[in-house]
């Protein structure tokens, strides 16, 4: 998929790798001798509220509630690193079921174009912590717009995914399989995205 809105390129995947092991250590899960302040549990609270899943985002960012502190922008890194684990668990599954012998050739084409899509929507939310790493440079609401289209265009790829299986003939458990996994996926990126959105 290609993003107009961009001043990357996958030529520079490798730089986007090195921000996550920059970026995404900074937040990290609460270990178990460690106990958040009521203001940062409250924050995450009040800000999941104005995500589209504010259950299940409490729920996967309350763990990183000591190292995101009050910091917005430390809580977006934190549901991107959610999202991106998410992500990658969800076509590392997938991918293991491709490898299973007595597929129609619809139902595996399907699965390997499924694959695809996950893999680019692994990439596609790398090049967003890539983008939300430049904003504190000049051109700030340029980085700020890429980080959005770019998280926008990881859930457009996971959508498609699940869309491939329309109208093809495949068994109900694969779909059913694949679509509990990819529509978990849809629901982390959409919250990462709309912290993002709320982010200025």
């Amino acid at each position: 998929m290609e993003l107009l809105l961009t001043k990357t390129s996958h030529s520079k995947l490798p730089i986007t790798i090195l921000l996550l092991l920059v970026l995404i250590p900074h937040v990290y899960p609460t270990s178990s001798g460690s106990k958040p302040s009521q203001a940062s549990l409250n924050f995450i609270r009040q800000s999941c509220n104005t995500t589209t899943y504010p259950s299940q985002c409490i729920k996967t960012l309350t763990p990183y509630a000591s190292s995101v502190g009050t910091n917005p922008l430390k809580l977006c890194n934190a549901a991107l690193a959610v999202a991106i684990r998410a992500t990658s668990n969800c076509s590392a599954t997938v991918s293991k079921l491709s490898n299973q012998k007595g597929f129609k050739r619809a139902e595996g084409s399907a699965i390997k174009e499924c694959i695809g899509e996950l893999k680019d929507a692994v990439y596609e939310l790398k090049e967003t912590v890539n983008a939300m790493g430049h904003l504190g440079d000049a051109d700030r609401e340029f980085q700020w717009a890429n980080a959005k289209t770019y998280a926008s265009a990881a859930i457009t790829d996971a959508e498609t995914c699940i869309d491939g299986f329309l109208g093809r003939k495949a068994s109900l458990k694969v779909k059913r399989m694949i679509r509990a996994c990819v529509s978990e996926v849809e629901k982390y990126i959409s919250n990462a995205l709309s912290l993002i959105n709320h982010l200025y």
